[in-house]
C-alpha cells in the first residue's frame, strides 16, 4: 500500500495519476476533504490534516510506503507515526535551497526534517526540486483582472521544474528498487525568468500582459503579510536577491530517472491557461 500526503496539491494529483497509469496497486490518497477529492479510480480517499497526527494514524494502517510533503504539519510526529505503522520507505519532498542556501530559516527545517527522516530507521528517498512553474499561480488574479504583474528580479533565471516532473521521479521511486537512501535534485531542462515565464502565459491565453519590475523593498512589503519577514527575505533571496550558480544550475535528474525529458516552463503555462484566462 503507497499512502500519498498533499494528495490534491500540484504533485500529489499528478502522483496519483503516474501511480494508477502506471498500476502502483493499492494507493491512498490523504486529504483534508475526502468527499471533494477526484481521484482516478481505485485510489482510495482517507480524511486528515497532517497538522492533526491522529488523524493521520489510521490511513497509514498497513501501508509501507509513503510520499511525503514536508512542513505540512508536525513533521516528527508524522514521520513517528509512520514508523510505528510499519512504512517500510518514506519518498520526501525537500528543497534544493537545503545544498543551495542552507544558512536561510525554510532551509534549515526541510534539513531538520531530512535528518529526523534518516535517524528514523525508515529507508528513505528525498527529493529536492528547485521553484516550481506553479508557483506563477500567484500572478494568476492579477492577470485575469487584466492588472500589471509587478515583481523583483525580473531578469534572474532560474530552472523552474513542472510539479508534475517531481511527481514522475517519485513514482519512479516509490515503485521501482534503487532509490532507497538516495537524494535528488529536482530541475526544469533551463532557467527562465519571471519576465519570460509572464511572456508565455501572455502567448498561451492569447493575449498582452502588463509587466513591471519593482524594487526588493517595495516586494517585501507585500510579501510579509503574508508569510512573515523571514520566510519572506528567503523567498525573495532566492528568486534574486542572492542567488548562486548551485541555485541556477540544470540537472538532468528527471531524465535519467524517469527517461523523459524535463517539461518547459511553456507546457506548464499551456496545461495551466484556463488559470489565467
Amino acid at each position: 500500500m503507497i499512502l500519498v500526503t498533499g494528495a490534491t496539491g500540484n504533485i500529489g494529483t499528478a502522483l496519483l495519476k503516474e501511480l494508477h497509469a502506471r498500476g502502483a496497486g493499492p494507493v491512498r490518497g490523504f486529504t483534508r476533504d475526502a468527499a471533494r477529492a477526484a481521484f482516478p479510480e481505485g485510489v482510495e480517499a482517507v480524511e486528515g490534516d497532517l497538522a492533526d497526527t491522529a488523524s493521520l494514524e489510521p490511513a497509514l494502517e498497513g501501508v509501507r510506503s509513503l510520499f511525503l510533503v514536508s512542513r505540512l504539519g508536525p513533521d516528527a510526529d508524522v514521520i513517528a507515526a509512520a514508523r510505528r505503522a510499519g512504512v517500510e520507505h518514506v519518498v520526501l519532498v525537500s528543497s534544493i535551497t537545503v545544498q543551495t542556501h542552507p544558512h536561510l530559516g525554510p532551509a534549515a527545517e526541510n534539513l531538520t526534517v531530512e535528518r529526523l527522516l534518516q535517524s528514523s530507521g525508515m529507508a528513505r528517498t528525498v527529493l529536492r526540486p528547485t521553484q516550481f512553474a506553479s508557483n506563477a499561480l500567484a500572478w494568476a488574479a492579477t492577470i485575469r483582472r487584466r492588472e500589471t504583474v509587478r515583481v523583483p528580479y525580473a531578469d534572474t533565471g532560474l530552472p523552474t521544474i513542472h510539479p508534475a516532473d517531481i511527481a514522475a521521479v517519485a513514482c519512479v521511486a516509490l515503485t521501482e528498487p534503487g532509490h532507497r537512501g538516495r537524494t535528488y535534485a529536482l530541475t526544469g531542462p533551463e532557467r527562465v525568468t519571471a519576465r519570460q515565464q509572464v511572456e508565455s502565459i501572455a502567448t498561451v491565453i492569447g493575449r498582452e500582459v502588463a509587466f513591471a519590475e519593482i524594487g526588493r523593498e517595495e516586494a517585501r512589503a507585500g510579501m510579509v503579510a503574508v508569510l512573515g519577514a523571514e520566510a519572506a527575505d528567503a523567498v525573495l533571496d532566492v528568486t534574486g536577491g542572492d542567488v548562486n550558480e548551485a541555485l541556477q544550475q540544470v540537472h538532468d535528474t528527471v531524465f535519467r530517472i524517469t527517461g523523459s525529458a524535463a517539461r518547459t516552463f511553456r507546457q506548464w503555462a499551456a496545461e495551466s491557461a484556463d488559470a489565467f484566462r
